[in-house]
């Protein structure tokens, strides 16, 4: 399986492509013809860092710490005063070092460590596109009421969403918005329900709302579109069907041409879903360059803050933040882990990090909902992260088909979703059971449009399919345990309260 990044939660593989457009008529997207976003190709100069100054919350940014951050070789790209986050570029090696220093500052630092590289690191590797014959094939199998390919979806019928969509499909009042690498909102299955008024770049650290500046490039990953459609495919006749096909879904993009999903990104992208009717978001990533930010780093201190300062702010705006919990097969309740990814951005080592107290964000802060992944036999994905108190909720993230073999028609174990230019194809990662959760919750939030999100996330679990530990855990059958599994039938490390489960959500 072609890796997107190395170790990344991003996604496991993209090994086929269906392209529909030649059998059905459809035109390809025209996503590479997009205006480019301004700031994605002014976000720094070739010596310059960015660099987040958290601030008193509320109060804006002082005359003191303006001048302060100028004196210190820093310039004011934005400012968030709703929660104290100033986004500062500096070509200063000591900037964050000094500007700790000032009164009026809670805490500071580099959101990378070094400049972008010249070349990207992203590999998504080289689809393989069907026959139109074995596009026919597909749609052969579908039964009355079924888009063409949802036969292959067998992670539809395992949360029960098939069943909820006899009953709804979602409120096209309710809007998901999907934190990625960008959405491909001309994709048929995704432009009947896109909220392009919700939709914005955010590389930068600052909004973009250029006409198309959501989009990915051709070069860029195809992630946040198959991300998208997951979530409200359209049931339209056409390709897939999403878990909450009737919702809108909008495209947030934080990840940049590179495959970076920087903090100033980040924070821009949860304020500005707070402030535009997001009841959802998505977030299959973690925060570059750290995937683990220690609170004894003053750098990585100020980045679990920023960020944490924004996702609090979503929710308390009614925004339900839903998060991937990584790839790796980690214990994130285990105290001790050897992360060799770390700083992606330039040269990483092993370092032993305890995830009590180095967080991977936004997955571990406080109120975002951690989602592991399932296969299509119902057990715990062979990548997925897991832990006791940490998983909050399981969803189908694919597996390998040697390890976990869907039921026919089904062919593939991984999860089925849009590309960007009119195509279909497979991915696997707890990206993938993100959406699914997060398309859930947009289920829980069309049946109660007036519930806040903590009760939404109460309704979440509570409807949560209870799946016991897997024990012992081989999922390759070498006689060798793979992962141990701690806790209770309702709530364990590996699946959390359960797994989600769409029809509860339309009928409690």
């Amino acid at each position: 399986m072609a890796h997107l990044r190395s170790r990344r939660r991003l996604a496991l593989a993209v090994p086929v492509v269906l392209s529909l457009t030649a059998s059905l008529g459809f035109l390809p997207a025209a996503a590479s013809a997009a205006p480019r976003a301004q700031s994605t190709a002014t976000e720094t100069d070739a010596t310059s860092l960015s660099y987040v100054v958290n601030v008193p919350q509320g109060h804006g940014v002082s005359a003191q710490v303006k001048k302060a951050i100028a004196k210190a070789g820093g310039t004011i790209v934005t400012s968030y005063d709703q929660i104290g986050v100033i986004v500062v570029h500096s070509a200063d090696p000591d900037f964050a070092k000094t500007i700790r220093k000032t009164p009026g500052v809670d805490s500071a630092g580099a959101t990378r460590t070094a400049p972008l590289p010249a070349q990207s690191t992203t590999d998504v590797g080289t689809p393989k596109a069907l026959t139109a014959a074995q596009v026919a094939e597909a749609g052969a199998e579908a039964a009355g009421g079924q888009d063409p390919l949802e036969p292959l979806q067998w992670d539809l019928p395992a949360i029960k969403a098939d069943k909820a969509h006899e009953k709804t499909l979602g409120s096209p009042d309710v809007t998901v918005g999907v934190l990625d690498t960008g959405v491909d909102d001309t994709h048929p299955d995704i432009a009947p329900n896109f909220d392009r008024g919700a939709s914005v770049n955010c590389v930068a650290g600052k909004p973009d709302t250029t006409a198309g500046a959501w989009r990915p490039s051709a070069a860029e990953s195809p992630h946040g579109t198959h991300v998208a459609g997951e979530i409200a495919g359209a049931k339209n006749g056409v390709g897939i069907t999403g878990v909450a096909p009737g919702v809108k879904v909008a495209g947030i993009k934080v990840g940049n041409p590179d495959g970076f999903f920087y903090t100033e990104a980040v924070v821009c992208g949860f304020v500005w879903a707070a402030e535009h009717g997001v009841d959802v978001t998505n977030n299959s990533y973690y925060t570059d360059p750290w995937y683990f930010n220690c609170s004894d780093d003053p750098d990585q201190k100020a980045l679990v803050e920023a960020v944490s300062r924004a996702t609090r702010y979503a929710e308390k705006k009614g925004t339900v933040n839903v998060a991937a919990a990584g790839n790796e097969n980690y214990d994130l309740a285990s105290h001790s882990i050897t992360d060799p990814a770390s700083p992606n951005d330039s040269t990483p080592g092993d370092r032993v990090i305890d995830p009590h107290k180095c967080y991977d964000i936004p997955t571990q802060l406080p109120g975002v909902v951690t989602v592991a992944a399932t296969g299509a036999k119902g057990v715990k994905s062979s990548f997925s992260n897991y832990g006791l108190g940490v998983i909050d909720i399981a969803a189908p993230g694919g597996d390998s088909t040697a390890y976990q073999k869907p039921e026919p028609p089904a062919t593939s174990g991984l999860i089925l979703g849009p590309l960007p230019g009119g195509k279909w194809g497979y991915m696997a990662g707890t990206s993938m059971a993100s959406p699914h959760v997060a398309g859930v919750a947009a289920l829980i939030k069309s049946t109660h449009p007036h519930a806040p999100a903590a009760l939404v996330k109460a309704l979440l679990y509570t409807g949560a399919s209870a799946t016991p530990c897997t024990d012992p855990y081989d999922i390759n059958g070498d006689g060798k345990v793979d992962a141990v599994c701690e806790g209770t039938k309702n709530r364990n490390g590996f699946y959390g309260w359960g797994t989600a489960d769409a029809l509860a959500a339309v009928t409690k």
